[in-house]
């Protein structure tokens, strides 16, 4: 995507100033997890955008949906915050406690490419699933199609900072014990890549 934009580097090792046509693009890498990207967002959000996107790959729940296929995930659910009791795992509402464990994105950006994406939910963790039991409870109690590592950070900063939002994430790999071997990361980045360019010539 970069190499179509001219671009010029921020004092931030991770952020990046770009043009794309008539677009003034900041692009940030956050980091991996949680913590880095609601730390990073949410200092960079301190500056007004008209729109954020979280661009990455994601895990998939669901062999039917193809490798390198682009989501957009608009619900994701903090899948560990809860206690455990015995064999069962309590969210927040169970345990009747205050606080967000869910995050649903209703902010409205007009593009007809963003349109098109399929709209779906996913579950945001500290560690990604590789085990065939923890695999299926956490199905069972989530239903997600998507796993990742920061999508609920993003969704919670740019919620509370009013910015219309999207995430996009394209599938690199499936929910299943790990192997490498049936990962195709560059398929994903390629697709996300392209698709956030069509995105961007949609506005």
């Amino acid at each position: 995507m970069l190499d179509k934009m001219e671009s010029v580097q921020n004092s931030h090792q991770n952020f990046l100033s770009a043009k794309y046509k008539t677009h003034s693009i900041d692009f940030l890498i956050t980091g991996i997890g949680m913590l880095a990207t609601a730390y990073f967002i949410g200092k960079t959000l301190n500056f007004k955008y008209d729109f954020a996107f979280n661009v990455g790959i994601c895990g998939c729940f669901s062999s039917d949906v193809e490798m390198g296929a682009v989501l957009n995930i608009i619900q994701e659910h903090l899948s560990e915050l809860g206690a455990e009791d015995g064999l069962d795992f309590l969210s927040l509402k169970e345990l009747n406690l205050k606080g967000t464990d869910e995050f649903i994105n209703t902010s409205v950006i007009k593009n007809d490419a963003l349109e098109l994406i399929p709209k779906v939910c996913g579950i945001t963790v500290n560690t990604v699933h590789g085990n065939e039991n923890s695999i299926e409870k956490v199905f069972q109690k989530f239903h997600p199609l998507t796993e990742s590592m920061e999508g609920a950070a993003f969704l919670f900063v740019c919620e509370q900072e009013k910015i219309p939002c999207a995430q996009i994430r394209a599938v690199s790999n499936y929910v299943e014990r790990r192997n490498k071997e049936n990962w195709n990361i560059p398929l994903a980045l390629k697709n996300a890549n392209e698709k956030m360019i069509e995105i961007l010539n949609a506005f």
